[in-house]
């Protein structure tokens, strides 16, 4: 027998009172009981989100909410301006250009933050840009991009908005929407909501709606003004994935037991013990200091391992599944997942995990040395 421990950013563990809530005998969509668990769930969205905006669910991943803001806010032709430094900004610019639209493109080396000033000169000498796209916790890097100096830039322009995807960063790292004037941040459930994939959640500010006003992309079901109107009458404009959303509700009064900034303190924790425990036997952190997220710990391969190997390895003979680098840096970078479900003893089982399959694979250090280093960072909070 083997136990499994999942510590990837995304599909995160699922805590057992979730999981079991998901289990109750189905339920239709249209009834006052459903009405009830869905009007709740949105409310305790706003609370996690720090928003009194409108938030809209969809049954969807992360990416679904990232297109319904291009197809909800711009008209074929219009400019925006599109940052990135990892997977998930690429994916924005993949999105610009499958629905016409003219981008300004800022691009950063993945272990590079996003800088404010260089989207104020882009805002300057494009003063036609219509949105502004920023991936606040990257999970391919680990990057933590300074989403509020980028909003302040934003929020001078009166017509242009500021579009963020905090998929890994809801519930793991501040993001106070109303106090930051973001006029569009987006979560999935798969992360730091602690659910199955297949649900996405986005907020929608003032600004954001007149943009949604003139809109002329066409859009069906990830229509932001049909998703409104059905919350205004307590229900969903298609059948939702109901059992998922009982989810939610359950998972969201475990937020709020645990408090909103409790939660983010526990994520800024278990990020300190992993990369503490993984600096302690000498391996090289791939974000930068300056920018840093709670939601992964991104890591360099050592010189002369084999970092598929290593992933395969925890895997297959430890039961630890991490995650792996992607595109350009498969096979050099490694990531630990500390998103969600996650505490102390998770990390250190992971660490040691990751101790013996080094030791496996031939690399030298000393061993025990992660653990210690981890376990000095837990008793001392």
């Amino acid at each position: 027998m083997q136990k499994k421990y999942l510590m990837t950013p995304g599909p995160t563990p699922v805590p057992a009172d979730v999981l079991l809530s998901q289990a109750r005998p189905m339920i239709h969509h249209r009834t006052p009981e459903f009405s009830g668990i869905l009007m709740k769930a949105t409310e305790d969205l706003k609370y996690v989100f720090q928003t009194e905006n409108d938030v809209l669910i969809f049954a969807c991943s992360g990416t679904g909410v990232m297109e319904s803001a291009f197809v909800n806010c711009f008209s074929p032709g219009e400019k925006v301006l599109i940052t990135r430094n990892g997977k998930f900004g690429d994916r924005f610019l993949q999105l610009a250009k499958a629905y016409g639209l003219e981008y300004v493109d800022l691009s950063y080396e993945w272990n590079t933050v996003v800088q404010a000033a260089d989207v104020e000169t882009a805002l300057d000498e494009n003063p036609d840009i219509k949105g502004v796209f920023i991936t606040q916790s990257e999970t391919s890097s680990g990057v933590l991009n300074p989403v509020k100096p980028v909003a302040d830039v934003v929020a001078q322009k009166d017509d242009c908005i500021i579009i963020v995807d905090s998929i890994t960063g809801i519930g793991a790292v501040d993001c106070p929407t109303d106090e930051w004037k973001l006029d569009v941040v987006m979560t999935g459930s798969q992360k730091g909501l602690m659910l199955p994939p297949g649900l996405a959640a986005v907020s929608v500010s003032e600004k954001a709606w007149g943009r949604v006003a003139c809109s002329e992309l066409p859009k069906f079901y990830f229509s932001w003004e049909k998703a409104k109107k059905s919350i205004g009458k307590e229900t969903t404009p298609f059948t939702p994935p109901v059992s998922l959303i009982i989810g939610l509700g359950e998972a969201l009064s475990m937020i709020r037991e645990e408090g909103l900034e409790n939660v983010i303190r526990r994520h800024q924790l278990l990020a300190d013990a992993a990369r503490a425990g993984c600096e302690a036997i000498g391996l090289k952190l791939f974000a930068p200091p300056e920018g840093r997220g709670n939601a992964v710990t991104p890591v360099w391969v050592p010189d002369g391992i084999d970092g598929k190997a290593l992933v395969k390895t925890m895997s297959a003979k430890y039961g630890i599944t991490i995650a792996g680098g992607q595109d350009d840096y498969a096979g050099k970078i490694f990531r630990i997942g500390h998103l969600g479900y996650f505490d102390r003893f998770d990390i250190i089982t992971t660490l040691a995990g990751l101790e013996m399959t080094l030791a496996e694979i031939g690399y030298e250090f000393e061993r025990g040395a992660a653990l210690r280093a981890a376990e000095d960072v837990f008793m001392g909070a």
